[in-house]
């Protein structure tokens, strides 16, 4: 009896270490490089030249402009760990585990700025960055907009290799273009491509929204360049070596490149990097319409000679569309100069600007073009820049979830002292990082947590990253980290 019983306990042991192992393993693998998502038809996955005397193309001269601004991108984040009931039969102390990240940059100015993926770095509680020499430095964290999924991250250093802004809208479906950056950790690769298509909407950004503080603005650029895992937040160059998009996403159900890649345009990425650096948040404009792709049968009824432009089917009422004299049924067709021919494009557009600025929208109506000026509002439906600077306090209610004390008989069965129980949750920050209803938050960087107002006052005392440790009801423990900016 003794024997079998030995032999048993051996197992539960030798099956925990397994178990232990494998989830060390596959936790510490290079995850922060690029979106994927699965075409639902075809397999996809998230350069400068000259001509020689031959014909044929050479991309040196923009390789060498571009390699050296392009850097890598390391992260450390602490991640929820598998909790084993043996862990606690042997005596074992369960640690947060940290999973390594691997991404791209772009360097934007002289004294250290970089321009990365949001994707890239969130949630990230350490980052280094690699030049092209090997120099490391350790970065922080600048501003994030999921919207866009641009992040801007410093540096402290001078005189670094800031790569030219290119226009993005000068860009031609065709022309030759270079992604540099990092994939599968092989530092500086550069590989060619031209461009396939723009303006592209993959819904990309919109299948991650977790609350009504972000509105995905998608407008890629598709290339044939490859691009894998480690990409993400590198540059797109065109024939002179200018920076014209962020690689961002490869289309694959495999997880690696298969053809198609995309890269935020630089009409978005470098407003929204300006704003991040200026105001640390992004000056978001809004019109103020309902809109959807101009139908042909739209276009028919409406005198259309081309089925083209963005159909308005329904106004924010006081909003900038409705003050400026923009109707439902107007078809927009230019923003500004520039003609949209789909909702992307007018997105990407309208992204360039701020609250308070006056733009001109040329729309078809009765059958002929009409010119309205708009001034566009921000999210509040005020015509004026946001005040970013005031600290925003955290209240326990933004974090989407209520609140209750967890009982004896759960504190008893769970072996806890206190903590805070997750009663419902909705869309927000603790939705967004994982947490389920039923969770007993025990602490907050590594602080006991006694009772919802502890918690509220805890939170309210944090100004970036927190990690809260927790228990669920069967026994599962959990860590869970987010930024309270």
């Amino acid at each position: 009896m003794l024997k079998k019983s030995l032999l048993f306990v051996l197992s539960a042991v030798l099956g925990g270490a397994i178990s232990l192992a494998a989830f060390s393993y596959f936790n510490q693998k290079s995850t922060a490089g690029a979106y994927s998502f699965s075409a639902p038809e075809f397999p996809a996955m998230t350069a400068g030249y000259a001509a020689l005397p031959d014909g044929n193309l050479d991309f040196t001269t923009a390789a060498e402009r571009t390699v050296n601004s392009v850097v890598h991108v390391k992260t450390q984040t602490k991640v929820q760990t598998v909790y084993n009931p043996w862990f606690d039969f042997f005596g074992y102390q369960l640690e947060p585990q940290v999973q390594m990240g691997s991404g791209s940059g772009v360097i934007i100015s002289q004294d250290g700025y970089i321009i990365t993926n949001n994707h890239v770095v969130e949630g990230a509680e350490k980052l280094i960055v690699t030049l092209n020499n090997n120099k490391n430095y350790e970065a922080v964290i600048v501003g994030r907009d999921p919207s866009s999924d641009i992040a801007v991250i410093k540096i402290e250093e001078s005189n670094l290799p800031a790569i030219p802004w290119g226009n993005s809208e000068e860009v031609k479906i065709g022309q030759w273009v270079l992604a540099v950056g990092n994939p599968f950790e092989l530092t500086s690769t550069v590989t060619a491509g031209i461009v396939s298509a723009k303006a592209r909407n993959i819904n990309l950004l919109s299948e991650r929204r977790t609350n009504e503080e972000i509105f995905p603005v998608e407008s890629f650029i598709q290339t044939d360049a490859a691009v894998n895992p480690g990409n993400s937040g590198g540059a797109l160059v065109n024939v002179r070596g200018e920076l014209v998009g962020i690689n961002t996403a490869i289309a694959s159900r495999t997880g690696a490149y298969s053809g198609y890649s995309f890269a935020v345009p630089t009409t978005i990425a470098k407003k929204v990097s300006e704003d991040l650096i200026k105001y640390g948040n992004v000056q978001r404009a809004f019109i103020g319409v309902r809109i959807q792709d101009v139908t042909e049968e739209q276009a028919k009824a409406a005198g259309l000679k081309e089925v083209a432009g963005i159909y308005v089917s329904a106004l924010t009422e006081g909003g900038a569309a409705a003050d400026g004299g923009i109707r439902e049924g107007d078809i927009i067709l230019k923003v500004g100069e520039m003609s949209v021919k789909n909702v992307p494009q007018l997105q990407e557009q309208v992204s360039k600007y701020r609250p308070g600025d006056k733009i001109g929208v040329t729309v078809w109506r009765d059958g002929k073009l009409q010119n309205v000026t708009v001034t566009l509002r921000n999210r509040d439906g005020k015509a004026e820049l946001e005040d970013f600077t005031a600290k925003k306090e955290v209240s326990v209610s933004s974090l989407g979830a209520e609140f209750s004390l967890p009982t004896q008989s759960e504190k008893e069965s769970l072996k806890i002292n206190g903590g805070v129980k997750v009663e419902s949750i909705v869309p927000g920050k603790l939705k967004s990082v994982g947490v389920q209803k039923g969770f007993i938050i025990t602490k907050v960087d590594g602080t006991p947590v006694s009772g919802p107002d502890q918690l509220e006052s805890l939170l309210q005392q944090k100004s970036g990253n927190v990690l809260l440790e927790g228990i669920y009801p069967n026994g599962t423990k959990a860590y869970y980290g987010f930024s309270v900016k």
